[in-house]
């Protein structure tokens, strides 16, 4: 009886398995809170002499991700074949980074998969809720400027047109500022489905040309050199890059290593360029420091007070505290660049919304001060 049971626990497993294969995937992204929860959970279950297997299968029922689910799914597979976890990851590089694997793999090496597993989900998750901060601060702007143009946009396409007759009827010839009002109101009008297609492919056309390398690299340039938003872009990527530094570091990950790793994982056509140098000058014998001095000689990517830190860092071999310092400080700097952003943002605003009401207030009363001038 009880052998029957069993055989029939394995029946429906695999029979959920192989449904679970079956499903479409649309989006095939792991979300980073997924990603936590995971290294989270395996942490606990090793650390409760679980094996591997045993964790990966459990684990199932809380992510809510099925793409994530078919590639846990994968990774038992492996297992099952006598891989190791690191090595199981390596199969699947459309979900795992390098510098995740990179911190495993010294976990398996060292004896210490479990503690290494607990640290990569705390750190994402020190990666997650700076994320949601630049995001939250990017809401708020951003549903104002929204609200701000669809309010543009109905008064140019319902209100314009409901007072247009008094002016047409009139024989006068109308100012400037009423005419551009007159003729924007009958563009958006009647060309509304040509400006949602245009919308529609410049959308496409941006989406496709910022994953190219020229397009990366111009999109960088732009952010970073765009006021007030480059000091948040680059503040937001050093952090990165330190909390990089800080979890590989502190897992024994060779320095040459750690910055290959750094320069994959820091998002930044630029950022991958210098670091691209900088790996080749530590390799062959050079200082971490005097490399980004070289690279970067007028401190526009590198800051003097971060390569401040990372001499102590290289001076004092404490390279885990150090780097875990240079994270927090960098954490705060993005604090302190969103807060100067989001500060600007409603003057400017507000300022775009009364060279609207300037304009709208010109052309109407512009228009009724000729009317009345001939008829009096």
């Amino acid at each position: 009886m009880e052998n029957k049971k069993l055989d029939n626990k394995i029946i429906e497993k695999q029979s959920s398995l192989d449904a679970l294969n079956k499903q479409f995937v649309l989006s095939k992204t792991v979300s980073i809170v997924d990603k936590y929860n995971f290294y989270e959970y395996i942490s606990v279950m090793l650390d409760g002499w679980v094996s591997i297997s045993e964790a990966l299968e459990t684990i199932w029922d809380k992510i809510n991700s099925v793409y994530f689910k078919q590639k846990i799914f994968e990774m038992r597979t492996y297992i099952s074949s006598w891989d190791s976890f690191s090595k199981s990851m390596k199969k699947i590089p459309q979900v795992f980074t390098s510098a995740e694997i990179s911190i495993l793999e010294a976990g398996e090496s060292t004896g210490t998969l479990v503690e290494a597993l607990s640290k990569l989900s705390d750190d994402l998750k020190k990666v997650h809720d700076l994320r949601s901060k630049v995001k939250s601060a990017i809401t708020y702007p951003t549903i104002i400027f929204l609200f701000l143009t669809l309010a543009i946009i109905i008064v140019l396409v319902y209100v314009i047109p409901a007072i247009m007759p008094l002016f047409e009827t009139s024989d006068v010839e109308l100012p400037w500022a009423t005419k551009a009002l007159v003729f924007t109101s009958n563009f958006l009008s009647t060309n509304y489905l040509l400006i949602i297609l245009f919308c529609f492919a410049v959308y496409i056309f941006f989406t496709a040309y910022k994953n190219t390398n020229s397009g990366r690299q111009s999109i960088d340039h732009f952010l970073l050199w765009l006021p007030l938003v480059w000091s948040v872009y680059k503040n937001y990527i050093l952090s990165n890059i330190t909390a990089t530094l800080w979890s590989l570091i502190g897992s024994w990950v060779s320095v040459v290593k750690t910055l290959t790793l750094v320069w994959k994982a820091s998002n930044s056509h630029i950022y991958e360029r210098l670091f691209e140098d900088i790996v080749l000058t530590v390799s062959h014998g050079e200082k971490i420091v005097d490399s980004m001095k070289k690279v970067d000689p007028e401190k526009i990517y590198f800051p003097a007070d971060f390569l401040q830190m990372l001499y102590v860092w290289e001076r004092t071999a404490n390279l885990e505290k150090i780097s875990r310092k240079i994270n927090k400080q960098y954490e705060k700097e993005v604090e302190y660049s969103l807060a100067n952003l989001t500060k600007w943002i409603e003057p400017l605003a507000i300022l775009l919304a009364w060279a609207f009401v300037l304009w709208f207030a010109f052309a109407i009363f512009g228009a009724i001060m000729k009317i009345t001038q001939t008829v009096s």
